[in-house]
């Protein structure tokens, strides 16, 4: 099982010494998020100060640029890596695409697929395989000029992650995907039960096999040394989940525990404001049914408890950790046991 962690930076020149000592403790990637920043332009300063660590965005909004945009970028990304790049797309949800970023929004699943089929079109007109020619119901490609067109890559084009929580959008994952993104906001059973078979119903519909695509895992790591940094921990966990829970995309989650009203209940609370007390309806029982969480020396044995056998690589997901945090001991405990596996 691989370990990837953040590339967490204010100030993207920061990115490349972040990067960096990810691959010193081990990591297997870094990734970065379309937050306060850009998500890719970090990655390139990582290119350039990492070898071995493989390195993608997780998630840049697909929905807020244009295929074209989006192959351009993942091409160079690709080129600078030396092949380590994987291009990591989202949807966001209506509000964030119509209103923040002012682009059209319609059939998200749909969308989604067809913006993955025109990217590889591009790519496949880089690469000198056909003429672009990309006739779609959201996006039309069919102008290449010399001028414009980089030609083949070195490296072969990167691989495309997608996330998704519903069961309609993980099935177009399986479909047209190198590989999934398993979103912070779930549930060891959800995961069993609801993630990973929607996903193979999409493999198996697109006639694939799981050996050939990747599940990339998201987990809330709220852990420490000593009860009171625990505690701490524990309280950023909460209103990490309480913003999750608070968007009707992710309600499922909250369905399968059987707390879906919760949903509405945060969404009120988001609303007005009120951040605090949305934490204070994340109690214990559903903050230890998302996030890992315990003493420092117990975290590995629980993520391989409830990751092992079922995804391939995990992300340590912890923003409320000290600064500078690389959870070093936790990346090797779980790389020897991959070791020995």
């Amino acid at each position: 099982m691989k370990v990837d962690g953040s590339i967490l930076v204010d100030d993207p020149a920061d990115a490349g010494p972040v990067a960096a000592r990810l691959e010193s403790a081990g990591y297997a990637g870094g990734f970065t998020f379309e937050g306060r920043h850009d998500p890719f332009l970090p990655l390139a300063m990582a290119a350039r100060e990492t070898e071995r660590l493989e390195l993608y965005s997780a998630v840049a909004i697909a929905f807020a640029r244009s295929p074209m945009l989006l192959a351009n970028t993942a091409y160079d990304l690709q080129l600078l890596s030396k092949g380590r790049f994987i291009l990591g797309l989202g949807t966001q949800i209506r509000p964030h695409i119509e209103r923040r970023f002012s682009m059209p929004w319609s059939r998200p699943v749909a969308r989604m697929r067809e913006m993955v089929a025109a990217i590889r079109a591009i790519w496949a007109c880089f690469e000198g395989e056909a003429p672009l020619d990309f006739r779609g119901e959201f996006y039309t490609h069919t102008l290449m000029t010399p001028v414009f067109d980089p030609g083949p890559n070195p490296y072969g084009p990167p691989r495309i992650f997608l996330a998704g929580v519903g069961p309609k959008m993980t099935e177009a994952v399986g479909e047209v995907g190198d590989g999934f993104f398993v979103h912070p906001f779930h549930t060891e059973a959800f995961l069993r039960e609801a993630t990973l078979p929607a996903l193979d119903r999409g493999l198996s519909r697109a006639g694939r096999k799981r050996s050939d695509f990747e599940v990339s895992c998201q987990v809330l790591v709220a852990t420490g040394d000593t009860e009171e940094e625990i505690a701490a921990a524990r309280n950023g966990a909460r209103a990490q989940i309480s913003f999750y829970g608070s968007t009707p995309a992710y309600r499922p989650v909250l369905d399968h525990l059987g707390r879906g009203e919760l949903q509405e209940e945060l969404r009120a609370l988001s609303k007005q404001g009120r951040w605090l007390e949305m934490a204070g309806r994340v109690d214990d029982e559903l903050l230890d049914a998302i996030a890992v969480s315990g003493p420092r020396s117990e975290i590995a044995g629980r993520l391989r408890e409830r990751c092992a056998g079922q995804v391939d690589r995990v992300s340590l997901v912890a923003p409320f950790a000290p600064e500078g945090e690389l959870f070093a001991d936790i990346v090797a405990s779980l790389r020897d046991e991959g070791d020995r596996g």
